[in-house]
């Protein structure tokens, strides 16, 4: 029995993690890994106080400051995912995939999202045969072979970057008519002549035989195009991790746990989330630490006050 559970490891769990142990509130920290969707990135820039970071190394540094301050109230499970949260009398209960049961008092969402699929035609079929996730695992595959970028967000450039390394030819597709991604990133990428960006077009089907071979996209004015690439890396958002919290606390219509912002309070009295898995307006790095320490301020005063 906690006082505290905090489900997930990004920055918001990894911050609520450090306040709870600095403020010997007896916590148990439930995680799949450490890191959150960074860890994936390339080359953090706006970490504030780091001017550049590797995402892979977020991680670890996110694990090494929580076992800093761990001491005898501070206990981390890394490699499980919660599949169910449910009250049991006063306290909550939450399940892993391993099978294990947790309960505490409170309960710190923390739990981030998981990447959006590409919902066309022939994508399924061929995910991990040339339809890819995560630039930085697969970029080293498509050596010398031209390939599209699907989302104009900082993690489609992001991607693009890192392409831009080992491909011969990467097209940009963005829906929109103006990118979502930072001016500085978007500037650097545009400027390599081996990227070409496509705006206010969606991708329609994909195609190949067992593995990519092109791709079928409309334009603007209704007309469709077929453009012959190895591979396509997908960044089109994130769906929120938070099914197993649904019966509990309310969800806006995207499936993001619904927060008081000045508190990071859930619908349901005990419940807290933080990070991408909440109803924040921007999802970043520096925003979600900060609203993992505002929700664990908040949780404190809420124990001492339900002693």
């Amino acid at each position: 029995m906690y006082d505290l559970l905090i489900i997930g490891g990004g920055p918001a769990g990894a911050a609520a993690g450090v306040y709870a142990a600095r403020k010997r509130i007896k916590t148990m920290l439930v995680t799949q890994d450490f890191g959150g969707q960074s860890e994936v990135s390339p080359d953090i820039q706006n970490f504030i106080g780091i001017i550049s970071l590797p995402g892979s190394e977020l991680g670890s540094r996110f694990k090494k400051h929580l076992k800093a301050y761990a001491d005898d109230v501070l206990d981390i499970t890394e490699g499980e995912k919660i599949v169910e949260l449910k009250e049991v009398g006063e306290r909550f209960e939450a399940t892993s995939d391993k099978g294990n049961a947790y309960q505490a008092r409170a309960v710190l969402v923390a739990s981030g999202s998981h990447r959006r699929k590409l919902p066309v035609n022939g994508a399924d079929r061929l995910d991990n045969r040339g339809i890819s996730y995560c630039a930085s695992c697969d970029a080293p595959l498509f050596k010398g072979q031209e390939v599209a970028v699907v989302g104009g967000g900082n993690a489609g450039f992001e991607a693009a970057q890192q392409l831009i390394e080992y491909a011969a030819k990467i097209t940009i597709f963005e829906r929109g008519d103006n990118f979502k991604a930072d001016i500085v990133t978007v500037q650097k990428v545009a400027s390599n002549k081996k990227v070409t960006i496509l705006t206010s077009v969606g991708i329609k089907e994909v195609f190949g035989d067992k593995f990519v071979e092109g791709l079928i996209y409309e334009d603007k004015a209704g007309k469709k195009h077929e453009l012959k690439v190895r591979g396509i890396f997908v960044e089109i958002g994130s769906i929120p991790s938070a099914d197993f919290v649904k019966d509990l606390v309310k969800l806006n219509e995207i499936g993001e746990v619904t927060v008081d912002h000045k508190t990071q309070r859930a619908s349901r009295e005990g419940i807290w989330a933080a990070g991408d898995v909440s109803d924040v307006l921007y999802k970043q790095n520096n925003i979600s630490m900060g609203d993992g320490v505002k929700a664990l301020e908040d949780i404190y005063l809420w124990l001492q006050k339900n002693k």
